[in-house]
């Protein structure tokens, strides 16, 4: 398989359209989750059912919105003229990539090569991600993702906040993380196929 880079702006009803029935890298890591004693994740289950339903009805399900995931959307263009002024770079837009069954939404691309995932956090939560240094463990699922989806080396991580110094962290790809996400991604599929059959056969 190869990545496939599709012109379509987020967040639009073609953009929903790519996405149905697929596991995307913002939710790997909840493809990755398990449950208490290695049973099986709730919120593991609960995303499966609902690629299931896309599937099977060809249609995108409605997804949770907030004030922060609409915090963050209303920030983003803000953030990354913010990282390009920053880092005298030149983020190019993208839309959605695939490559076989999965597929993911980076915010910009750097270059050839690179990749850039912008998030914005409170001051108090991006004053402790300075201050630890490190790249957020809570993003390495999806930030590894994408660059496993798009076949890329690099992603800066920039997290934002108005009048705020901003956090930008870069990493690279690990292979060694990218083959147990595939496992894992390559199980969830496989074990989604099944789920559709087996709704397919109840309802027959």
């Amino acid at each position: 398989m190869a990545a496939i880079f599709h012109d379509v702006e987020q967040n639009s009803p073609e953009w929903f359209r790519l996405r149905a029935g697929m596991p995307t890298a913002s939710m790997f890591a909840t493809v990755m989750a398990s449950g208490k004693g290695g049973a099986e994740s709730v919120t593991r289950r609960k995303y499966m059912l609902r690629l299931a339903g896309e599937i099977i009805t060809g249609e995108p399900e409605e997804t949770f919105s907030n004030h922060h995931t609409e915090r963050g959307k209303i920030m983003e263009d803000e953030a990354r003229q913010f990282y390009a002024f920053m880092h005298d770079a030149d983020p190019t837009r993208v839309g959605f990539v695939t490559n076989g069954p999965k597929g993911c939404s980076p915010d910009s691309l750097l270059g050839d090569r690179g990749l850039l995932q912008i998030k914005t956090a409170l001051p108090s939560i991006l004053a402790e991600k300075i201050l630890k240094g490190d790249f957020p463990p809570e993003h390495r699922a999806q930030c590894q993702g994408e660059l496993w989806v798009t076949e890329r080396d690099f992603i800066d991580i920039s997290i934002y906040w108005p009048k705020m110094p901003s956090f930008v962290k870069r990493a690279y790809r690990d292979e060694v993380y990218i083959r147990t996400l595939s496992d894992a991604v390559d199980a969830f599929n496989d074990q989604l196929t099944e789920t559709v059959e087996r709704i397919r056969q109840r309802a027959a």
